[in-house]
């Protein structure tokens, strides 16, 4: 086993998963704003800070998906974030994408932030990270995604999966389809999401991507939440599976779900399921790699009040322990 294949397999191992805590400046602000706080940039590390110092989280969490000005600046208490996960024994991972950029009269996007990918890795693999993470974003709609969209990103996560593993990190490639967005029925959501996958392994391929060290964050296949008629969870689970059966090549060693607007328990509930009817009957390990359904709680719990740490930890700890548990 090479070792980026050593690095996705630690990642999912023990039905273990990952904290995505790399929301940009524009997306922090936004969950800060939500519950009161001001975003400076102190109150966006001691959020930070009061996750990664939360005691005991390295038994369900085995990576942390960083946000450039975390890694690179010390938290409130004075140290750095990567020397407290390299203790906890939690790898670090860094979210390389920059934003989108809009085409199409603005209905569509694709992802920035390949000119200088690799300067970049050699300041982040100095900084401690070992894993990375490229976002691409797609729309669900009449005409949507676009032959356009799907080509375009399909080959931006391909050179960024590329020049990541060159680098000697692992990749993340991250490939939403927006299914929560809209009034669409569910079956239109797995049409999008199974002609985004194959698009973007199509590609992975084509570049010559080594798909054994890689590890891929999909959404679940869903109905629009604004559509009448919501799909019961056994449906959501078969149609998820199938996609990726259809799309997904059995040499990825693991899939983490984004959570992708869906609620803690939800979220949890969903992964818990699909691992229920389908662990051991699928070539990869099903995983999480979940942001604001893990945050959320505890966030709203802390509310930037110093006396309400210890009970944002507390809740913090709690749904790292549900969500692990789902994956087994």
């Amino acid at each position: 086993m090479n070792q980026l294949q050593e690095i996705a397999r630690k990642l999912i191992d023990d039905n273990k998963g990952i904290l995505a805590a790399d929301e940009s400046l524009k997306t922090m602000t936004k969950r800060l704003a939500a519950v009161g706080v001001e975003s400076t940039l102190e109150n966006r590390s001691l959020w930070r800070q009061i996750m990664v110092e939360t005691e005991g989280i390295e038994n369900y969490i085995s990576g942390i998906i960083l946000y450039d000005e975390t890694l690179r600046h010390p938290l409130p208490n004075g140290k750095m974030i990567s020397d407290i996960l390299k203790v906890k024994g939690i790898l670090i991972g860094i979210k390389t994408d920059e934003g989108t950029y809009k085409f199409n009269e603005g209905e569509e996007t694709f992802t920035l932030g390949l000119d200088r990918l690799e300067t970049r890795y050699k300041e982040y693999k100095l900084m401690g990270a070992v894993f990375a993470k490229w976002r691409a974003v797609y729309k669900v709609g009449k005409s949507f995604p676009s032959k356009t969209v799907l080509v375009a990103n399909a080959i931006g996560l391909a050179q960024y999966a590329l020049m990541t593993q060159r680098a000697g990190l692992m990749p993340i490639v991250e490939p939403e389809v927006l299914v929560l967005e809209g009034d669409h029925n569910i079956e239109v959501s797995e049409k999008a999401t199974e002609e985004v996958l194959e698009t973007v392994f199509e590609w992975l391929t084509k570049f010559k991507v080594d798909l054994s060290g890689i590890l891929l964050k999909p959404n679940m296949v869903l109905a629009g939440k604004n559509n009448s008629h919501q799909p019961l969870i056994e449906e959501i689970v078969n149609r998820t599976i199938k996609v990726f059966r259809e799309t997904v090549p059995p040499e990825v060693p693991g899939i983490v779900f984004l959570s992708g607007g869906l609620g803690p328990e939800e979220a949890t509930t969903y992964l818990k399921e699909m691992n229920h009817r389908y662990k051991n009957k699928v070539p990869w390990r099903l995983s999480f790699s979940y942001g604001r359904a893990l945050q959320q709680e505890a966030l709203k719990a802390w509310s930037g009040k110093p006396e309400n740490v210890k009970e944002a930890q507390k809740l913090f700890f709690e749904r790292c322990q549900k969500v692990s548990a789902a994956c087994s």
